[in-house]
């Protein structure tokens, strides 16, 4: 069996309708995984599904009660996660001078909060199998300040925290728990900043590599952090950003 296998796996994956979360949860679904997709768009979560196996569950995760919703709800199915990746996140871009109270709170719920969450929920199925994999989402703003970040850096920064706390609480168990952290990738939550050709080039241009990143980037990492080949690795955040954090 190949360290990187995860056939047979179970994951469950939050924000799996767009973006990087969609990304990734069809690269598991590739590599022979069944999928959980959570996410508060149920037609953009059965564009992701397609004919892979799997079950979505509609929910926006920042609305209370919601955590213990998803874990009935998966508690009824044929098998629990073994894999979870807290993908669900949200930018408001928005100057420190100007962000509103709900917009900062929805911010750190859906980027902090819910990783952990939902997390808690599952992991002692995971404990109980001796056997689990979660992994969290940081950013380039989990250590540095960009511009209009504030509460998405600050949550982000908090993550990066909670994966270390999130390791030492469970790693003796068989659960690891590790990040990876994305460099600038044409997603929705980022559709901003590529609209600009020239803006976008500027970033590419701080990378060692000379380019921004394509989804495709992410799928090594993600099966190696999903797999047994990551076994002895947890608490650590692997950037995925082409060099630009070692400029």
């Amino acid at each position: 069996m190949s360290l990187f296998d995860v056939s047979g796996k179970t994951a469950l994956v939050t924000g799996g309708g767009s973006g990087l979360g969609q990304f990734m949860a069809k690269a598991l679904a590739e590599a022979g995984v069944r999928i959980y997709l959570v996410g508060r768009r149920e037609d953009r979560l059965r564009e992701t599904l397609g004919d892979h196996d799997g079950v979505v569950f509609p929910l926006d995760l920042v609305e209370r009660g919601s955590t213990d919703r998803l874990f009935a709800l998966v508690a009824a199915q044929s098998s629990q996660p073994d894999i979870i990746v807290n993908a669900a996140g949200v930018n408001p871009r928005r100057h420190a001078d100007e962000i509103s109270e709900a917009d900062w709170h929805y911010s750190v719920d859906l980027n902090l909060n819910v990783p952990f969450l939902v997390s808690q929920k599952f992991v002692p199925h995971m404990k109980q199998a001796g056997w689990g994999r979660i992994i969290n989402i940081t950013s380039l703003q989990s250590s540095r300040a960009f511009e209009n970040g504030i509460s998405y850096g600050a949550a982000k920064g908090g993550v990066l925290q909670l994966t270390r706390a999130m390791a030492e609480a469970w790693s003796r168990f068989g659960v690891t728990a590790n990040a990876l952290a994305p460099g600038f990738f044409p997603t929705e939550l980022t559709a901003p900043l590529f609209a600009d050709e020239a803006a976008a080039q500027r970033l590419a241009d701080c990378t060692a590599m000379g380019r921004n990143g394509a989804l495709e980037d992410m799928r090594g990492p993600l099966l190696f952090l999903a797999s047994n080949a990551s076994g002895y690795v947890t608490g650590q955040s692997i950037a995925v950003d082409g060099g630009f954090t070692a400029k």
